[in-house]
């Protein structure tokens, strides 16, 4: 009885041994990510319950050794076992506790990420926005600096036409005096002046008209 006993716990422990060495291996891979960890995490956690099966076993078996000394010596074998798959258990929770604690990182920084690559593109379109804007509000500025000089020019240029006319016309006045003109022709050419006057300042109207209306649309 006591060798069948025996053989019994030999057997036993070695099988136990065997997958305490199988599931420390795994956990040294888990560590290095050799492997699938999801996968090789549960493998380790089944080998890791099939010791602490085997040393139930195990200490079922030991207690029925008659000898003290070899008793004891059993007892010692299974407390040894019992302790090695308790610290490759602790070993894997604190892997996947860490595990998962890295993964939430991992995710909350990708939605960080996320909303600041959201925001960036949010805060460029108010850029491109605002610098279209600029740019609009500059084209409206030379378009109307350009309409404004090409006023006064055609302002100037027909002030000197004015001048010149008028210089003309005091000419032939005299011309026409020394020759002893009718009274008739003198008003006729007096309301051609009144005319061509008339003439000149609605233009200048005209101008300032369409100067004022060019500025109210650009804005």
């Amino acid at each position: 009885m006591a060798s069948g006993t025996m053989g019994g716990l030999s057997e036993v422990y070695s099988s136990a041994k065997r997958i305490l060495l199988r599931a420390r291996d795994g956990i040294d891979r888990l560590e290095r990510f050799d492997s699938d960890p999801t996968d090789l995490a549960s493998s380790v956690k089944r080998d890791i319950t099939e010791v602490q099966s085997l040393c139930s076993n195990m200490n079922g078996l030991w207690r029925s050794i008659p000898v003290k000394s070899q008793r004891d010596l059993w007892r010692r074998k299974s407390e040894q076992v019992g302790e090695e798959a308790e610290y490759l258990n602790q070993s894997l929770e604190k892997y996947m506790w860490r595990n998962q604690r890295k993964m939430l990182e991992a995710k909350e920084r990708a939605d960080l990420l996320g909303r600041r690559s959201g925001e960036g593109a949010h805060i460029l379109q108010i850029f491109d926005d605002e610098a279209q804007a600029m740019s609009s509000v500059k084209n409206s500025k030379r378009m109307l600096e350009e309409s404004y000089s090409s006023g006064v020019a055609i302002l100037s240029k027909y002030a000197e036409q004015r001048d010149r006319l008028k210089r003309a016309q005091r000419k032939a006045l005299d011309v026409l005096n020394t020759v002893g003109l009718s009274n008739s022709v003198l008003r006729l050419i007096e309301r051609r002046n009144r005319v061509d006057t008339w003439i000149k300042y609605a233009g200048m109207i005209a101008t300032v008209v369409i100067l004022y209306f060019f500025v109210r649309w650009t804005r």
